[in-house]
């Protein structure tokens, strides 16, 4: 009696044990998750290396930052000026903080961007950041890069690219709305399908303009202000494809009402394992972070 009570139990552990593999599969499956500028915690920012390595770690979704030059070109760049806290001179030498936004890409040419080093300075921020001298890259080299090798890993990538736009800023640090969308539409529409592309924004205007001229775009509003979803929302004009906040601005409520209106929901930035556990338990669709590792650890 004892060993069938016994081997009961064994085969209800077991049944237990692949439900629970079964749903912790289901879960890094469905849950979109996303390195931020790459993968900053581990490499440096908006590079090609930490595009390359994010994608080795299983991320789902690239998330990155684009700005113009002078020349009219799409950089891959959180700043629009060259930030002394990663970037160094091209000779080496150290950026002063209070001149740093002299240094405006969108009064340079691409050239003269490239030389600059935005990789090897130590960060501060980020101290296991690995430390690799890289040039920011143009929009279009890392689609390039990162399509060949995932379609050689037959993986297939998504991008969620941020447009760096604000009204105070406009033909000074970028160029006006309408230039800039145009710009980066054409540009990835003869590069990739928009099925694996979302385009963010802090700026309302930059949504509004793909929402009326390539309505087919999936776009993500994002959010720093504390101020109602309702309000954000009503402020839009349009419900968007994904609601992406700062993560401390949610809570179960917020979570549910938005996904009850078909939004997504994917906060920013997540880095810290203990959020992370509470916002998968309380239904993120996804979260954007500095370490995917340390996600993949907490799914695995």
């Amino acid at each position: 009696m004892k060993i069938l009570l016994l081997f009961f139990l064994l085969l209800v552990f077991i049944q237990c044990r692949k439900q629970s593999m079964s749903e912790t599969s289901n879960e890094r499956d469905s849950l979109d998750i996303q390195g931020h500028r790459g993968m900053r915690g581990l490499f440096p920012e908006n590079s090609i290396v930490g595009f390359l390595k994010a994608l080795e770690f299983g991320v789902s979704t690239l998330e990155l930052d684009i700005v113009m030059s002078k020349d009219s070109q799409l950089v891959v760049s959180h700043e629009t000026f060259i930030s002394s806290a990663i970037c160094r001179y091209p000779h080496g030498g150290q950026i002063p903080k209070d001149i740093e936004k002299g240094l405006n890409m969108y009064h340079m040419t691409y050239q003269e961007i490239k030389e600059f080093d935005c990789g090897s300075l130590f960060n501060q921020d980020f101290s296991s950041q690995e430390k690799i001298k890289v040039s920011k890259p143009l929009l279009s080299e890392v689609l390039d890069t990162v399509e060949q090798v995932a379609i050689a890993k037959d993986q297939l990538i998504n991008y969620n690219i941020e447009l760096k736009s604000e009204l105070a800023l406009e033909g000074i640090y970028h160029p006006e709305v309408a230039t800039f969308s145009d710009a980066v539409y054409h540009m990835i529409n003869d590069q990739i399908g928009w099925s694996r592309i979302t385009i963010q924004s802090f700026d309302f205007r930059i949504l509004q303009y793909f929402k009326k001229h390539y309505p087919d775009v999936p776009l993500a509003l994002l959010i720093e202000n504390k101020v109602s979803w309702n309000w954000n929302i009503d402020s839009l004009g349009f419900k968007p494809d994904i609601y992406s906040c700062e993560y401390r601005l949610l809570n179960p409520e917020i979570i549910s009402e938005l996904q009850n209106e078909n939004i997504k929901v994917i906060p920013w930035t997540v880095n810290d394992s203990l959020d992370m556990r509470q916002l998968i338990r309380w239904g993120v669709n996804g979260f954007i972070t500095d370490y995917p590792n340390i996600a993949f650890q907490i799914l695995d």
